[in-house]
């Protein structure tokens, strides 16, 4: 029998290294986008390098307090994707491959104009996925037919798409009760990913960036700085 391997994350906005790597450890990766949105997480910023350290990139969003993640809307008010591909600009311009990865992003960012986060994340994601090569299937947890709240609704996700064995993070540690996973047969394991150096620009390496870090200075070098 197959096992089959399953991760579950939030639809992040360019996310970390981390998330990527666990992308590539299974086999369906689910966007959990039916769970309230939390404002200012990872969901709608995430850090870049600049020449005064780490910096902030963040989509303005227009949220409502318990809105679900799949009915967050963005600010269009605000001048974000110009602001977004100025700042990529000006802080990655001399990397070793900033020329192929800046069209790439030009071109999801004016694809059209974007209305839902979610939207806008997934769809930067899978073109990510593409550049770097994963083939990990993705679905959203809002087209599935499953319910519950927390590691209920984990191990509901994990069963309708018949998996048995449950990726986490790291972080999953302080909040799922890892007792429930047994109780359904499902095997939990955690992500066992560990940050790679890589070449960056503006001196001392720093953790935790965007995957744009990565890919502005390796290009298709990145998925083996990955794994």
């Amino acid at each position: 029998m197959s096992h089959k391997i399953i991760a579950i994350h939030q639809p992040n906005f360019l996310p970390w290294l981390g998330f990527f790597y666990k992308m590539t450890k299974s086999d369906i990766f689910v966007f959990l986008d039916n769970v309230q949105f939390s404002k200012n997480s990872y969901q709608n910023r995430v850090k870049i390098k600049s020449p005064q350290g780490a910096i902030w990139l963040t989509v303005p969003v227009l949220h409502n307090f318990g809105q679900l993640t799949k009915d967050v809307k963005i600010n269009n008010k605000e001048l974000w994707r110009e602001k977004h591909l100025k700042t990529f600009e000006m802080n990655y311009k001399r990397a070793a491959y900033f020329k192929p990865f800046f069209e790439l992003l030009q071109e999801i960012y004016f694809k059209k104009e974007w209305e839902l986060l979610v939207d806008f994340n997934t769809e930067l994601i899978s073109h990510i996925s593409k550049f770097l090569g994963i083939k990990t299937e993705t679905i959203r947890a809002s087209s599935l037919n499953v319910s519950g709240k927390s590691t209920d609704l984990l191990i509901n996700i994990v069963k309708e798409l018949n998996g048995s064995i449950y990726l986490s993070g790291k972080g999953g540690t302080n909040y799922q009760d890892e007792e429930k996973f047994k109780n359904n047969g499902i095997e939990l394991r955690y992500s066992d990913f560990k940050h790679p150096t890589y070449p960056q620009l503006w001196g001392e390496f720093i953790e935790g960036l965007s995957i744009v870090d990565l890919l502005f200075n390796c290009g298709e070098k990145s998925l083996g700085y990955l794994k």
